[in-house]
């Protein structure tokens, strides 16, 4: 079962600043974080560990089937543990960024992953948790009283990643952006949002009025669930 309103779902295409602002929002709000992506990192490296090829279906849901993933929860410290091991940083190693899609391909994989999501929420001992990724708003917690589609134009998320990457090519993490949407959207629809689910689209906004933007919608729609929930 989904705790759905301990959810604030985030939901957004590659940089679109997900991650910044979903933070951002833990912060001021004292809620939780929950970076999903990092999970599926996590997962990725769990299965390269076992020696598995994660373009092989059935190799990835088998090292799945045993991933004791343990997730911090809060924005300034977010320690990711498989089991004992602390792999905070060793997700970050190319190697398993290049194993990712791979294992985020699989359904049943998803499905257990999201299941570990809900749990994770659930158990949180924050009032809320600001979740972020893939399809949080549409199959994670399709049910949560505040769901938020970020968005920008392609070229100004381009922009953006490509000064975060200091000395990368402008136009290679462009190009990049562009295969991680086409990619990711086989999967998930993250351009689009579903019925009742708020768009901010950040293209003429800076961040500090991104982080406005969606606090203002968290806001209305708790405001609005606590009225339903007292009527």
């Amino acid at each position: 079962m989904t705790d759905a309103a301990k959810f604030i779902a985030i939901d957004g295409p590659a940089g679109s600043g997900k991650s910044s602002v979903s933070k951002a929002i833990a912060r001021q709000l004292g809620f939780g974080y929950l970076d999903t992506g990092a999970a599926y990192r996590a997962l990725a490296w769990h299965v390269l560990e076992h020696g598995a090829d994660t373009a092989d279906a059935d190799a990835v849901r088998t090292a799945a089937s045993d991933f004791p993933l343990n997730q911090g929860l809060d924005p300034d410290d977010r320690r990711v543990h498989v089991g004992e091991v602390d792999v905070t940083d060793a997700i970050r190693d190319p190697r398993v960024s290049a194993a990712v899609s791979g294992v985020a391909r699989v359904p049943e994989v998803r499905v257990q992953v999201n299941e570990t999501f809900r749990r994770i929420v659930s158990e949180a001992e924050y009032p809320a948790v600001v979740v972020e990724g893939r399809d949080i708003t549409t199959v994670v917690a399709p049910d949560a009283p505040v769901r938020i589609l970020l968005t920008a134009a392609p070229e100004v998320r381009a922009a953006r990643r490509a000064g975060e990457l200091a000395g990368e090519n402008a136009a290679a993490v462009a190009e990049a952006l562009h295969k991680r949407d086409a990619s990711d959207s086989s999967v998930v629809d993250f351009l689009n949002a579903a019925p009742g689910v708020d768009v901010v689209d950040s293209t003429e906004l800076d961040f500090a009025q991104t982080v406005d933007a969606v606090l203002a919608v968290i806001g209305q729609r708790r405001d609005a669930d606590r009225g339903a929930s007292h009527g």
